[in-house]
């Protein structure tokens, strides 16, 4: 965890930097924004930053987006001063943290905001195999493709290698390639100097530079340009890398892990991928279960989280049901973990009782789970987007207005889950969202995107 404290917050300085440091987070402290985004563009990244209320929050909030900096922000101030803080979060903080600061109030923004979690939390033999091997190369420097399903844990498995590996003191960067638009990755990658492009404003170092002697985790590389993917590939072969606009090539001392959802030798044949590039990356392959096939691990990471929500909303910890658990085994799963969490997470809301029945756990548009085992489709009641339009009622329509239908109903189901939505509609991440931008474009209200909570297994 790493945290980028902005100004002196309020004399509260040394005691929030010893909370954090306590906490295990690695701390830099700058005066001013001007100074604090010339360390992020310099390479020494971090995953969170606190600023004081008496800085301009907006400016910084601004600042991060307008260089496409991916760093959420915690606003702090004296005391409990409601106008501070709707103040700071209309300016685009996250949290609003009073000080002087408390250990156990800091330790939770800290997990709440940045969601940072390396546990591996399983109980079946099947992701036991899977964690073992995960385990005896990590070690190495090899370069690792960690393939599944979406929602398994693909990123939490390469957090868990790097952690296991001599790299772990090292950065653990991410970059998840199918969120950042292809004409944005390559600087995100590689980083550019000043007036390279239109808003470069500073040289600004990538991904492959701030994670210099640790880890690089490439995460959806299928939904990579090809163009971009050549470019990466030498990156990787000569551990070097060339900064757009830039002069001389730059030396890196990297370990890479990429992840995918898709099976890569089809995108190859497909020409959606280069062969050279996967057998770079693909030293080792770590597959990861779907949990339909790890039911020893359905109770565990229920329980988990039912505790881990009953407190974060404060409420009462309910034990499941013999009912509820019989039906959480039964369930397929289509999202696999991150489903689950989601699905656990409301039914900690809704129950009433001592303890979670079957009726408290719904799925997202309110029906119970037991319809979605009778249709086989899991919790996400994918389903129910199919079963909208009938045969009689497509009849007189064109297919661009019921593929249209079909997105827009499957991404509502999907509780704007754009990564979620296009596995279940069989497409790439890059087509739903040029499908999305044409809908905005012509008018069409299109679901908030929402990604959804970290999966911890």
């Amino acid at each position: 965890m790493r945290l980028i404290i902005f100004g002196t917050l309020n004399g509260q300085i040394g005691a929030a930097t010893r909370i954090a440091l306590q906490r295990g987070a690695k701390v830099i402290q700058v005066e001013d924004i001007e100074q604090g985004l010339n360390t992020l563009r310099s390479g020494r990244g971090a995953d969170l930053a606190m600023i004081d209320v008496s800085l301009d929050v907006k400016h910084l909030v601004d600042s991060l987006k307008a260089e496409r900096i991916n760093l959420p922000v915690v606003a702090c101030g004296i005391g409990n001063d409601a106008r501070a803080a709707v103040a700071a979060i209309r300016a685009g903080a996250k949290e609003y943290l009073p000080l002087p600061p408390e250990a156990d109030l800091i330790a939770a923004v800290l997990e709440a905001v940045a969601e940072e979690s390396h546990q591996m939390l399983f109980r079946d033999p099947a992701m036991g195999q899977v964690v073992r091997l995960a385990e005896q190369i990590a070690p190495s420097g090899a370069s690792i493709m960690i393939t599944g399903e979406s929602g398994t844990g693909k990123e939490v498995m390469a957090r868990f290698i790097h952690m296991k590996s001599p790299r772990s003191d090292k950065p653990f960067v991410s970059v998840n390639c199918a969120a950042i638009p292809d004409t944005l990755l390559e600087s995100e990658l590689f980083g550019h100097e000043k007036g390279a492009f239109t808003g470069a404003v500073a040289r600004r170092l990538g991904k492959f530079e701030e994670a210099n002697g640790g880890t690089l985790l490439l995460d959806e590389i299928s939904e990579m340009d090809v163009r971009l993917q050549a470019k990466l590939l030498r990156a990787i072969q000569e551990r070097e890398i060339d900064r757009i606009g830039g002069s001389k090539p730059v030396k890196v001392d990297i370990r890479v892990i990429a992840t995918s959802n898709r099976n890569l030798a089809d995108e190859v044949a497909k020409g959606n991928f280069r062969e050279d590039l996967l057998f770079r990356l693909n030293v080792v392959n770590i597959k990861l279960p779907p949990l339909r096939q790890r039911p020893a691990d359905i109770e565990m990471l229920s329980t988990f989280f039912v505790k881990k929500y009953a407190e974060a909303n404060g409420v009462p910890e309910r034990p499941m049901s013999p009912a509820t658990l019989e039906a959480l085994r039964l369930a397929p799963w289509r999202g696999n973990v991150r489903e689950l969490e989601n699905t656990m997470h409301r039914a900690v809301l809704l129950a009433m009782g001592s303890q979670i029945e079957l009726a408290d756990v719904r799925l997202p548009d309110g029906s119970a789970l037991t319809e979605a085992i009778g249709r086989g489709t899991g919790a996400t009641a994918e389903a129910s987007a199919g079963e909208a339009g009938t045969p009689a009622n497509m009849v007189g329509r064109t297919v661009a207005d019921v593929e249209r239908d079909l997105i827009i109903d499957t991404l509502k189901h999907c509780l704007g889950n754009r990564t979620h939505a296009a596995t279940i509609l069989g497409i790439s991440i890059r087509t739903l969202r040029n499908k999305l931008k044409q809908y905005s474009d012509e008018g069409l209200a299109v679901p908030a995107a929402n990604e959804g909570t970290r999966v911890t297994a």
